[in-house]
């Protein structure tokens, strides 16, 4: 099976931050991996007891649509004390264009 590149509009970019706590990383990859969304780059640091991840996903292939996964990984989040939010990659360029 060929693998196309994601197009702009199937990449989203997800970012958590909050106090650091056991099984962040853990409960944010379970639930991608449960609705078939790929995680294509990831980066996490951890600064005085705060973590930071940055994410960027593919939604193509997923059954579940950006609103409903938002909302989702939104609930998620507050469960385990963080703040969890998407945000689609071409809204994201447009944002941060010079």
């Amino acid at each position: 099976m060929e693998h196309t590149s994601a197009k702009a509009s199937d990449k989203t970019i997800i970012t958590v931050l909050g106090k650091d706590t056991v099984g962040i990383i853990a409960k944010v990859c379970t639930y991608l991996s449960e609705h078939n969304i790929n995680v294509l780059d990831i980066s996490q640091t951890i600064v005085q007891g705060y973590f930071n991840m940055m994410m960027i996903v593919e939604m193509n292939e997923s059954e579940v649509s950006f609103s409903k996964c938002s909302e989702e990984l939104d609930k998620i989040g507050a469960d385990i004390g963080v703040s969890i939010k998407c945000q689609k990659e071409e809204i994201f360029e447009m944002m941060h264009r010079i």
